[in-house]
């Protein structure tokens, strides 16, 4: 298990009003991914490597 404590969350420039996602890539080869409404609740964390992946793809307009 990761250990949060210390992630720096800053919010997606792709997040919309109301509709806020946050990133936090300082923490130790994974990205966490939150809902900035809920900063106590969960965080998916993803392999550095399957994040950039993801980036990439959503930035070349892949579908969902």
């Amino acid at each position: 298990m990761n250990d949060l404590t210390n992630a720096r969350w800053r919010k997606s420039s792709r997040s919309a009003e109301g509709a806020c996602v946050e990133v936090a890539d300082n923490i130790g080869g994974v990205v966490g991914v939150r809902d900035s409404k809920d900063a106590a609740g969960p965080a998916l964390l993803f392999d550095a490597a399957q994040w950039r992946s993801f980036v990439t793809a959503v930035k070349a307009g892949a579908p969902s």
